[in-house]
């Protein structure tokens, strides 16, 4: 079963593109901090990018921003590139759903 469910930060503003096919893509980056401290007493924090397809990738960019606490449930998926004649793989996470968590304007917007 490939199935992960991660709950962070944007950290930065969904950008919608569309491909030589005509589907509306999404790619966000999705700070989520560890629940544990290392040893010099800190929270690391992990960066995932996160993929987003046609209604997700809509959705995403028109009610998400920069900050926003988001719940993204997908599957990873391990893709291959070439850079100067070297093999690269790269893990991301392909959304199946994203749900709206809490807005990082929250205070501002309530004063």
């Amino acid at each position: 079963m490939n199935t992960v469910v991660l709950i962070g930060r944007l950290t930065s503003e969904p950008v919608l593109t569309e491909t030589k096919e005509n589907k509306e893509r999404t790619v966000i980056q999705l700070a989520v901090p560890r629940t544990f401290k290392n040893v010099d007493g800190i929270y690391e924090t992990d960066f995932f990018r996160c993929i987003l397809w046609n209604g997700i990738a809509k959705r995403a960019k028109e009610y998400c921003k920069k900050g926003d606490m988001v719940c993204v449930k997908g599957r990873l998926q391990v893709r291959e590139y070439e850079e100067n004649e070297e093999r690269k793989f790269i893990t991301e996470v392909i959304a199946e759903s994203i749900s709206f968590v809490s807005s990082a304007n929250r205070k501002e917007k309530s004063t």
